[in-house]
């Protein structure tokens, strides 16, 4: 999923704040409610902004990579205020005399195409350009689609710029340099917390990853009076709030809780430090809580991880989360080591009580360049229509919503390949079957999970949708499916 400054699907807790959310903010407490859990809060690391390439310049790989530097540090200047930033995606020049390199077919094609605003259709004639490797033609094709593309527009237009400018970082070979290099406007820490918050509380899909994962740990640990959790990407650590309240809440007396988290260190920017501030917030609340507690950082890449890092002890119920975290994880198309794989055979080797899984719900990492932008059209178009319906057009913060939180995640998707593709998401259907090499089987999610989400949706737009279906429960956004969870042991 790459490296974890551009993980946006990692949560926080609200309640762990008050103010602007940084780390010396006072530390408060609500009384849980997990029937509507509308107290937590999320944040997610982004991947950096979009590649602002306003007049599209593409570069072959002979040129200096100072000329690609001059252009970025153009790019930069030009972004001073947010009216600024959404002027370079709102071009106005006219496309009329980009019939160049395009045959007469293509030019009437693409004419009328623009001549009705059929975005949907340009993006895609783009995409199949590059796709073809056919760059003077998609040169051509974006300069004309790009007047369609507004940052500021409907939801298909906001999508559709960030999406062009990963087909131009990806043209000009450069899509790697740029994804890393391009932190255009990068915010501060409590802005970019503000920004994740906004996202998560908007949209119901994190809120639901999270429950349905609570929900399978406490489940499968009822009976145990020793509980350890490992947490694949703890990020701030604001899963395991309503948890640790829960576990206070039980007949008889909590059990003893110990979390390992595993993080690396680009995260600490939208966290405001390490992991110690995760460990210590935690600390606090289970010791308001009653929950005796002990947290343990392991500041290591996902890649990296070994047995001897987690500390396993034996009489201890084990749980294991791996929640928007595994399709970071390099596999066997990546990487002859196969990541991926080797860590849910370590995983299963540790013999955990239960093992979370929440993951997007798209087939983006092997899939053809064209199929897989086709497919990001299609789960970020309910994405950004979801947006849509909380989030006013005129909402002054919902341009750096999207573009802190999603729109570095697209153009990694479009732009990059190899070790620097970070964003690889595969469908439920092939997670289960990496589960089953494994050794895995399928772990029963409860019915009172399933209810307690159906509750939390009541609070949203009547689009969303809650499906079970394959011992699995699915959230998505009218007839899209966006987020999967499930469990195994």
């Amino acid at each position: 999923m790459q490296t974890s400054d551009s993980n946006y699907w990692k949560p926080t807790d609200q309640n762990l704040y008050t103010g602007n959310g940084s780390q010396d903010s006072h530390f408060s407490v609500q009384t849980p409610d997990l029937a509507h859990n509308s107290s937590s809060s999320v944040s997610f690391s982004p991947d950096g902004s979009p590649v602002i390439l306003q007049d599209a310049h593409f570069y072959s790989p002979e040129e200096n990579v100072d000329d690609l530097r001059l252009r970025l540090s153009e790019i930069e200047s030009m972004l001073g205020t947010d009216q600024e930033f959404e002027e370079s995606f709102d071009v106005s020049s006219s496309w009329s005399g980009n019939k160049t390199n395009l045959s007469d077919e293509e030019y009437r094609m693409m004419s009328d195409i623009v001549a009705r605003g059929d975005l949907k259709q340009g993006l895609l004639a783009c995409a199949k350009a590059v796709a073809d490797n056919n760059t003077l033609t998609a040169e051509r094709l974006i300069s004309m689609v790009r007047p369609l593309v507004s940052v500021s527009g409907e939801p298909v237009q906001r999508l559709g710029a960030y999406m062009l400018e990963g087909l131009v970082a990806r043209l000009s070979s450069s899509g790697s340099f740029i994804y890393k290099a391009l932190k255009c406007k990068e915010p501060t820490s409590n802005e970019l917390f503000s920004y994740m918050l906004l996202l998560y509380e908007a949209c119901p899909y994190f809120k639901f990853g999270y429950l349905s994962a609570n929900g399978a740990i406490a489940e499968a640990t009822k009976n145990e009076d020793r509980i350890h959790i490992i947490d694949f990407q703890i990020a701030q650590g604001g899963q395991w709030v309503t948890l640790i309240q829960a576990l206070a809440a039980r007949p008889g007396g909590p059990p003893s809780l110990r979390i390992t988290g595993i993080d690396d260190s680009r995260n600490a920017f939208a966290r405001g430090g390490g992991l110690n501030i995760v460990g210590q917030r935690l600390a606090k609340l289970a010791e308001m809580c009653g929950v005796p507690f002990e947290f343990h950082g392991v500041l290591v890449s996902g890649t990296d991880i070994e047995a001897e890092h987690l500390r396993v002890q034996p009489g201890e119920a084990l749980a294991v989360n791996c929640a928007f975290v595994l399709h970071h994880i390099p596999d066997e198309s990546v990487d002859p080591h196969n990541h991926r794989d080797r860590l849910l055979r370590l995983i299963k080797s540790l013999s955990p009580k239960v093992v979370t899984l929440v993951e997007q719900e798209a087939n983006v990492n092997t899939a053809k360049f064209f199929h897989r932008f086709q497919e990001a059209f299609s789960y970020y178009s309910a994405m950004f229509e979801s947006i849509d319906a909380t989030l006013p057009r005129d909402h002054k913060e919902r341009i750096n919503v999207e573009q802190h939180c999603l729109a570095g995640e697209i153009v990694n998707i479009l732009a990059c390949e190899g070790l620097d593709r970070e964003e690889r998401h595969e469908v439920l259907g092939k997670w289960k079957s990496r589960f089953t090499m494994a050794g895995f089987s399928p772990y029963p999610l409860s019915s009172y999970v399933n209810a307690t989400i159906k509750k939390l949706l009541e609070n949203y737009c009547d689009k969303y949708r809650l499906e079970e279906r394959d011992g699995a429960l699915f959230l998505g956004w009218m007839n899209r499916d966006l987020v999967s969870s499930c469990a195994w042991r």
